[in-house]
């Protein structure tokens, strides 16, 4: 195999790529030695053996024996004018086949052999992009990666010559690619083709983070911002490697306000940190710079710091670097309450802040709408509104109760059904944690509640509950999540329910801010031999906190699940 340095082409394949992707192509071709190969070669990946520099092939005595008669067959049969068109499609598969076979074993010398001999196969998306994603699987290999780059963007050119349009995959190869060749504008230009182009290739992270991560490597921050940005506008958010490259690339070049928005992406998007985000955050904050950061100008104010904490839900004011000199850092555990062991400071129980309870209450009514509007309109049905007026009208509560869910826990047996006494068990308890004793309410459905009813056992706890508005009986076609999730989601209360709500209706809900809700609010139960016992929330948030004092808490990942072992960065400024 020839290796001939050349003048970008003006061949007609090159003239005919798009403009964008025929204006960065390598300076290097390869010219493979033409060979006449039977497609039987392409049935095993095994039986080709690439020599020195030629590209030479044996092949066993039988398969050529084979080949031979198979041509004899076709000569003999020209009423079938389709039977070569049914070979070369053949032959396209069995490359195919043969691709994938290499790709699962990572032989990338195997597959440059079979592609180098398909001279004469139409080679499809399929074809490139099994070859691209060998070429970038193989750069952690260090006697491969010069190959795996050079072969790699050849093998691109190729496919952007013949008319074929990247989709994600491929564009993702080509990025990492040009990220191991230390080139992160190609990286990230062909993600912005592919977007530019539109289509069903949408780019995900990985397509983005080759050029993110080059740029932070080499220091260029601005163009990593760049990338951000454009992720943000393609709607693709970061994770923690990516935000902590960016914090590091920030704090490399002294840029202390896009530190400080970053410690707060990896606190919304990431709670615990990885032990090599750890480090990144303690450089920072062990650095001169760092020291060298003064007030933002809330440093005074402590009351408007207070009340930005109140209004974010706790754990953090997102008002900017507060207090003055060196940074004391160390690293610590949290006891069972929540307070610091290193500084004595308690952690926070963070809750959703009030423009996403709000919108969150919003969402529940708006969905809740929708299901009666598709409901059969020959039944009449209670208007979700109805509900809304009534816990207006009845106050505040400070737990809600799933009660189909605790009635009919464990009771999957013979004579099963749903208990009435667990469920008032639960009633009680809460009632008695109550430091105002105040009743929880109870979600139940009509058909439920009538049963009950109709129980001369169960009508006088029932009767009573109904009298102190501490039952709420859900009306016939309805769902009772509706109406248990608004109502914890009304009050910001404890909602008591071991529902995981994985059901379709909470897809609709499934956000990082549904997720946190749920940590902050649910409480779980269990009956030991009838006893019961609750499972509260934590007294605390394992996540990044900022307090109102300007100090800094950093929950590292924990690898056994102990979290009284977990270990903490406590991050506090000299007094």
């Amino acid at each position: 195999m020839k290796l001939n340095k050349t003048s970008l082409p003006s061949s007609p394949l090159v003239c005919a790529a798009p403009r964008s992707l025929s204006q960065t192509l390598s300076p290097y071709r390869v010219t493979p030695l033409r060979v006449k190969v039977s497609s039987s070669i392409f049935t095993n990946a095994k039986l080709v053996t690439l020599k020195s520099c030629g590209a030479k092939f044996d092949l066993c005595s039988s398969m050529a024996t084979s080949d031979h008669r198979r041509s004899r067959y076709l000569d003999e049969s020209p009423t079938k004018p389709n039977k070569k068109k049914k070979a070369s499609n053949n032959q396209e598969k069995n490359l195919l086949i043969s691709l994938h076979s290499c790709s699962k074993s990572k032989d990338l010398s195997a597959a440059l052999a079979l592609y180098d001999a398909a001279i004469d196969v139409r080679l499809s998306q399929q074809h490139f992009q099994t070859l691209l994603y060998l070429c970038s699987a193989s750069l952690g290999d260090p006697s491969l990666q010069t190959l795996a780059i050079d072969r790699g963007f050849q093998i691109f050119e190729r496919m952007v010559g013949s008319g074929i349009s990247p989709n994600e995959a491929s564009v993702t190869s080509v990025a990492r690619l040009a990220a191991a060749k230390g080139d992160g504008d190609y990286a990230f230009k062909v993600v912005k083709d592919i977007v530019a182009a539109g289509g069903v290739s949408v780019p995900r992270l990985r397509t983005y983070s080759p050029a993110l991560l080059c740029f932070c490597e080499r220091l260029e921050a601005e163009k990593g911002y760049e990338v951000e940005e454009h992720m943000d506008a393609s709607g693709v958010s970061l994770e923690e490697v990516e935000i902590s490259a960016l914090l590091k690339v920030s704090a490399a070049t002294g840029r202390e306000k896009k530190v400080y928005s970053y410690l707060h992406k990896l606190r919304e998007c990431v709670g615990f940190v990885s032990e090599e985000t750890s480090k990144v955050i303690e450089e920072w904050f062990c650095s001169e710079k760092a020291s060298e950061v003064g007030d933002s100008g809330v440093g005074s104010d402590i009351e408007l710091r207070r009340a930005a904490v109140l209004k974010n839900g706790g754990g953090w004011h997102g008002l900017g670097w507060v207090g003055e000199g060196k940074w004391i850092v160390k690293k610590g555990n949290v006891s069972g309450g929540g307070e610091c062991l290193s500084c004595g400071e308690h952690l926070a129980c963070v809750d959703t802040n009030e423009v996403e309870t709000e919108n969150f209450v919003n969402s529940l009514v708006a969905l809740a709408v929708e299901r009666k509007a598709k409901m059969n309109s020959c039944e009449p049905m209670e208007d979700f509104s109805e509900f809304q007026e009534w816990l207006e009208k009845h106050g505040n509560y400070e737990a809600i109760l799933d009660g189909a869910n605790i009635g009919l826990y464990q009771q999957n047996f013979v004579d099963g059904g749903f208990s009435l006494p667990q469920l008032e068990a639960v009633v009680k308890e809460l009632y008695n944690k109550s430091g105002n004793k105040k009743w929880p309410l109870i979600l139940l459905h009509k058909k439920r509640v009538n049963a009950l009813l109709g129980n001369p056992n169960h009508r006088n706890v029932v009767e009573e509950w109904i009298k102190n508005n501490v039952l709420y009986t859900t009306p016939p076609g309805s769902n009772d999540d509706w109406y248990w999730l608004y109502a914890a989601a009304k009050f910001k209360c404890l909602l008591v329910t071991n529902d995981e709500m994985r059901d379709h209706i909470f897809e609709l809900l499934s956000t990082s801010f549904f997720q946190k809700w749920k940590l902050r609010h649910q409480v779980r139960y269990t009956f030991v031999k009838g006893s019961l016992k609750l499972e509260m929330p934590p007294p605390f948030s394992v996540l990044i906190q900022e307090s109102e004092k300007g100090s800094w808490h950093v929950p590292i990942t924990c690898q056994d699940g102990e979290e009284s072992l977990r270990n903490w960065v406590c991050i506090t400024r000299q007094r």
